[in-house]
């Protein structure tokens, strides 16, 4: 009886205590026993950064066995074993090892873990179980002050973004520490790119000014992107979509492995078309990627070539409101404005409503290839010191084609046609405007590590772009002198780009202070004719000094804040020196940042809040109205400022519930505006006779919504198995700054449907299923527009013209994933 008396108890004994939680800590040194600041530890599937004296602590734990991996930049990862029911703490050595992972090349331009600055990474994983064939921004839709838009509707092609209000023209984005940034429009076009995401590593988005970087200044954000690592076992994927409008994506990529323990080599085939939402909005898009790295105990060097070749059918006019609205009083007013008086053409507005596309030319395409070489090298001298320095090139070639009708001979340089007696002075073409440029450059950086609580970096670049711009008639129905291959207009640009940045962090106690210094050296000319203006010629020589300081404060392992002060430059773009609709010489734009924020982090939450004040001095802003590229016209004012608060925070329910949110809110002002609109005699000669202008003391900034609000709750009941449901919300945008609700984007609520399998089978190494469906309430949406006002004197009123880029209403997208 006794026995089994004890025999019970002893059980019920060995039940409590394999029951019974336990708690780890885990401390990460480097070889001189220093504590290593954000190291990452991984206990099974549960994730930690390690705090500033190197140390996580896992709660909860069982009487079992763990897998533990550690892994930090510039180190070799650990994998260990651990029962917490034997050991409560365990210290474990990382050797210096920089010469396993392409993370150096990106350390230089990056914010640093814990840093005064606002930042936000996204993973591989993050970018793979969204990576189903569209564009880079819309993979980004789901973090803060984030706007995205798509010319075709679908986020397939053509695409565009906002951080905060600014548009691509201000967000500088960076390859491995090397520009992307077009040097004359300052925008990053991935539309070039296609399916590059495929091939990326991860993303760090930095708010506001941010760190120092290279290529064109960061006004509103930085992308900076870190190309695929150093993977040790060969591989092969084969990853393929279809969706909604036609859409697919086929993406080969395979590698070697490391071969001798010295050699890798990565390969990329990529494909992706798409019949776009909006009619005839088509693209045709194919890129590859290619290197090959030589790996040392010491030494990284690695060649890499990418080339993107797009063909896409032109929706950039956009669609008038009157087929957003329903309201047709207007139509035919519109229809005249867009140079449409027969009735053929107002019944096909009519027919093909918010899917309407102005151009019906069978060859109304953009053309457009670009090729990057990159060639980096890196020298790991010891533990303290590494050194980086890549040589780039960059070649882009292309161009769009267009049916013009009654254009005047004289507009291309073309003598009048007489026939019959009779003069014509002009004629139906078919012309292409051809971009073909070069960009090449150096970058380089130091990074040292003086002491245990010192790190000092020095950067910078020197690049220079060399481009022409120029046009072609292709065919005209009368061809008047014409020859082929003549050009009517053709200019020349070349700019150069030198900066240099130095960055110090100091550690002390629980503050760790930053300061970041930059000098930018800028030349650019202008010359030639260009297809508006003759005998072009502008000439810009700038110098800026870029201060950038800050100071964060541990209140704890868990959380810390931070303040920061930033000062930043900016040059204008091409189209601000060659059509500004002031007629004005543009000034370089002003900008003080000032951040303040809040950061914490345990098992459960993940939190960042911060507020900051971007105020301006000429700011360059957009005045609503387009070019015929389709490019925002912009004009210098003297003062505006973009103040606001951002909220982005996870919240690890259960192990089968998450949610994570994201908000912006935000004030973006112009002080004194003044609206100028031009007046015409009437509606036949359109004779511009004067302007009347408006001023306006106080207004909201263009394209800036007050609020962008995210929202992702996900439920995995298992580990393998995922839902989750992603909704975005956007409030008014405002097409000009005269804050007029006549002109602006209704608010938008957007929510997508998200779900992904992961599995292994028939000896492969996984499988994913993934499935998108986007706009699940079928939402009838816009972000982005434009318009312009005009008065006529005859009929003593003020009208105005908004257009709008329609996207997608409910779609989906299905992708399926298999690496071996």
């Amino acid at each position: 009886m006794f026995k089994k008396v004890w025999a019970t108890v002893a059980f019920c004994q060995f039940i409590v205590l394999s029951m019974a939680q336990h708690a780890l800590t885990v401390k990460i040194t480097d070889s001189q026993q220093q504590g290593l600041t954000a190291a990452s530890v991984k206990l099974d599937e549960q994730l930690q950064k390690t705090n500033s004296q190197g140390e996580v602590t896992f709660q909860g734990l069982q009487a079992k066995t763990y897998n533990l991996q550690v892994s930090f930049l510039g180190y070799g990862s650990v994998k260990h074993t651990v029962d917490p029911s034997k050991q409560s703490s365990i210290t474990l050595q990382l050797q210096a090892k920089s010469f396993r992972t392409e993370e150096v090349f990106v350390t230089a331009t990056r914010a640093k873990e814990n840093s005064a600055t606002t930042f936000k990474n996204l993973s591989k994983e993050e970018i793979r179980k969204n990576n189903l064939g569209q564009d880079i921004p819309f993979l980004l839709n789901q973090t803060p002050g984030v706007v995205v838009s798509s010319d075709a509707g679908a986020g397939i092609g053509y695409t565009s973004m906002t951080i905060r209000g600014s548009d691509n023209e201000r967000i500088n984005v960076t390859l491995n520490g090397i520009p992307l940034n077009d040097a004359e429009s300052m925008g990053s076009f991935f539309v070039n790119l296609p399916d590059f995401a495929s091939s990326v590593q991860s993303i760090q988005i930095q708010r506001g000014i941010g760190t120092s970087t290279n290529g064109a200044g960061a006004f509103g954000a930085s992308l900076n992107i870190q190309t695929d690592a150093l993977e040790t076992q060969a591989y092969a994927e084969l990853n393929n979509s279809f969706g909604s409008y036609n859409s697919w994506k086929n993406t080969l990529k395979v590698g070697s492995g490391l071969i001798d323990n010295k050699y890798a080599f990565n390969a990329r085939l990529s494909r992706i078309v798409s019949d776009g939402y909006i009619n005839r909005a088509s693209s045709n898009l194919k890129s590859f990627y290619v290197d090959g790295g030589l790996y040392t105990d010491k030494h990284i060097l690695k060649a890499t070539v990418f080339s993107g070749k797009e063909k896409t059918y032109q929706s950039w006019y956009g669609t008038p409101e009157p087929l957003i609205t329903g309201d047709y009083s207007r139509l035919e007013d519109y229809a005249n404005n867009m140079g449409i008086y027969d009735q053929e053409g107002i019944d096909r507005l009519k027919e093909e409503g918010r899917k309407y596309n102005y151009y019906t030319y069978d060859n109304q395409t953009d053309n457009y290839t670009q090729t990057h070489s990159h060639l980096q090298y890196t020298f790991a001298a010891n533990e303290k010191l590494n050194l980086n320095a890549a040589l780039h090139y960059t070649r882009g070639a292309g161009y769009y084609e267009e049916f013009k009708a009654g254009e005047k001979f004289s507009k291309y340089g073309l003598a009048d046609v007489v026939i019959g007696g009779q003069t014509l002075k002009e004629t139906d073409l078919v012309r292409r405007r051809w971009l073909d440029n070069h960009f090449y450059g150096l970058t380089y950086a130091a990074n040292y590590k003086a002491t245990a609580n010192l790190n000092l970096t020095l950067g910078g670049a020197y690049n220079q772009y060399r481009g022409k711009h120029y046009g072609e008639v292709i065919w005209a129905q009368y061809a008047s002198n014409s020859k082929l291959g003549d050009r009517y207009y053709f200019n020349k640009s070349d700019k150069n780009d030198f900066n240099i940045f130095a960055k110090a962090d100091y550690r002390v106690a629980k503050f760790l202070f930053n300061l970041d210094l930059q000098y930018r050296n800028l030349y650019y000319l202008g010359r030639g004719d260009d297809d508006k203006v003759k005998d072009l010629y502008f000439e810009d020589k700038l110098n800026f000094f870029n201060p950038k300081v800050g100071a964060t404060y541990f209140m704890n392992p868990y959380s810390n804040i931070y303040l920061s002060y930033a000062y930043g430059s900016k040059e204008p773009t091409r189209k601000d020196y060659v059509e500004n609709p002031r007629g004005l010489f543009p000034k370089p734009e002003q900008m003080q940042d000032i951040e303040a924020g809040y950061r914490f982090k345990n098992e459960q939450f993940n939190v960042g809040a911060n507020v900051y004040g971007m105020f301006y001095k000429n700011q360059l802003i957009p005045t609503g109205s387009l070019n015929e590229e389709g490019a925002a016209l912009r004009i210098n004012v003297d003062e505006s400022y973009r103040m606001g608060v951002e909220l982005d925070g996870t919240w690890r329910i259960s192990k089968q519930f998450s949610w994570g949110i994201n908000a912006a809110l935000s004030d973006n002002k112009i002080k004194n505006f003044e609206e100028f609109i031009p007046v015409y005699d009437n509606e036949n000669d359109w004779n511009k006779v004067r302007e009347e202008v408006i001023h306006h003391k106080s207004t909201h900034i263009a394209k800036s919504p007050a609020a962008i609000l995210g929202n992702n709750f996900t439920y995995k009941p298992i580990e393998a198995l995922s839902f989750s449901l992603l909704s975005k919300y956007v409030s008014r945008i405002y097409l000009d700054n005269t804050s007029s609700k006549d002109r602006s984007i209704d608010p938008s609520f957007v929510n997508n449907f998200q779900a992904m399998y992961t599995f292994t089978a028939f000896g492969l190494k996984h499988v994913d299923l993934n499935l998108s469906v986007n706009n699940i309430l079928n939402s009838k949406y816009e972000t982005m527009g434009y318009t312009w006002r005009q008065i006529f004197e005859t009929k003593g009123t003020t009208d105005h013209y908004n257009f709008y880029y329609p996207q997608a209403e409910t779609n989906f997208l299905l992708g399926l994933n298999i690496r071996f």
